[in-house]
C-alpha cells in the first residue's frame, strides 16, 4: 500500500489535478478546457493518465458531459486542497499572482447566506474566479454536497427532522457543524397587520395564506425547509424561490416560517415577527467528511459567521 501512494506522489502531477478539479466543477471536459486555454484532447489524455497513475475510474464520460465516481468525489476533495496549497507555496516563496479561485455553495433561502456569500466575492484578492451560489431544495443540497457539485451546503434541523437528515448525511459521507440556533419566527409584508406586534401565535395565521419553498419530488416533511411542516393549514403556497415568496407576501398578505434574520438590504418591504412555539431551529453547514475544508470554503464560512454575529446572534461553534 504504501508503495502504491509513493508511486501515485511520483506520477500525478499538479497539472493533472487542477485539469481534474475544473472538470469536475464545469462537468463538462470541453467547457474546463476552455476555461483553461488548452485544447479537449490535451485534458482528456491527462485526465485518462490520471486515472491511469492512481488505477482508479474518476469520471464518467457521456455525451451530456462528465460526472465524479464514487472514489472520484473523495479523490476531488484532496485535489483541491494539494492544489491550493501548492498555489499558496506559489505566492509566498515565488511571487506569483493569486490564481482563479473556485468556490461553489448550495443553501436553503437564506439572506444571510447571500450576505457572506457577498462579503466573500468583495474580499476575493484574485483577477478571476469562478463562484457559485445555488439556493435550491433540501434534498438536491445534500446531493450536491455529495457529488462534490458545490463543496458546502447550508440547511436547517430540528427535533422534528434530525433523526431523518443526520442518517441522509452518514449515508452520504457528509457532516454538519452546526452555525447558530434561533427562534421560529415568521416573515411578512411590512404591510401586513401582524407586522407591528410584539410577538404571534399560530392562531394568529390561521387565516394568512401559508408560503412553502416546493421541495420536489421529495417533498417529504422531513425535508421542508420550514418547521410545523405537517400542521394542516386553510391556505398553501409553495414557490421556488425566494423573490416570489416576498411578491407574496406583500400581494397576498401570506407569512412563512423561517430564523427572524432577514437583511434589510434584500427587500426592506419584510420584517421579522417572533412565533410563540416551543420549537428551535438549528442552522449550519454540511461538509465531506474525509475532506478539510478548502481555504475559499473556510473564507466563506467565516464571513457567515460574521454576518451572524452581526445580528446578535451567538454562535455555536
Amino acid at each position: 500500500m504504501a508503495q502504491d501512494g509513493m508511486h501515485m506522489t511520483r506520477g500525478v502531477t499538479l497539472q493533472q489535478l487542477r485539469y481534474f478539479v475544473e472538470v469536475a466543477v464545469e462537468g463538462s471536459i470541453s467547457a474546463a478546457a476552455d476555461l483553461l486555454y488548452v485544447s479537449q484532447p490535451t485534458v482528456s489524455a491527462a485526465l485518462k493518465e490520471l486515472e491511469n497513475r492512481t488505477g482508479r475510474a474518476l469520471l464518467v464520460r457521456s455525451a451530456r458531459g462528465a460526472t465524479l465516481t464514487e472514489e472520484g468525489v473523495e479523490f476531488l476533495g484532496y485535489a483541491r486542497q494539494v492544489i491550493e496549497q501548492a498555489e499558496l507555496l506559489e505566492q509566498k516563496y515565488l511571487g506569483r499572482a493569486p490564481s482563479r479561485r473556485l468556490l461553489a455553495v448550495s443553501t436553503q433561502h437564506y439572506s444571510f447566506v447571500v450576505d457572506a456569500f457577498v462579503r466573500m466575492v468583495r474580499a476575493t484578492d484574485a483577477d478571476e474566479y469562478a463562484f457559485s451560489l445555488r439556493e435550491t431544495r433540501t434534498w438536491d443540497i445534500i446531493e450536491d454536497v455529495r457529488t462534490m457539485r458545490s463543496e458546502l451546503g447550508v440547511l436547517y434541523r430540528n427535533d422534528f427532522n434530525s433523526k431523518v437528515i443526520d442518517k441522509l448525511l452518514r449515508e452520504s459521507g457528509l457532516v454538519f457543524t452546526p452555525l447558530f440556533r434561533a427562534d421560529p419566527h415568521i416573515f411578512v409584508a411590512r404591510t401586513n397587520p401582524l407586522a407591528g406586534r410584539e410577538r404571534v401565535t399560530l392562531e394568529d395565521l390561521a387565516e394568512l395564506p401559508r408560503l412553502t419553498f416546493d421541495q420536489g419530488s421529495n417533498n417529504s416533511f422531513y425535508f421542508a425547509e420550514e418547521i410545523l411542516s405537517t400542521r394542516t393549514v386553510k391556505q398553501d403556497i409553495r414557490v421556488s424561490d425566494r423573490a416570489t415568496i416576498f411578491n407574496l407576501m406583500i400581494g397576498l398578505g401570506g407569512y412563512t416560517i423561517s430564523t427572524g434574520l432577514i437583511s434589510g438590504e434584500m427587500d426592506p418591504s419584510i420584517v421579522a415577527v417572533p412565533l410563540d412555539v416551543d420549537e428551535r431551529i438549528e442552522i449550519g453547514w454540511i461538509s465531506h467528511a474525509v475532506a478539510s475544508l478548502t481555504a475559499q470554503a473556510q473564507r466563506f464560512v467565516d464571513e457567515m459567521r460574521g454576518v451572524v454575529e452581526g445580528y446578535g446572534v451567538s454562535l455555536l461553534t
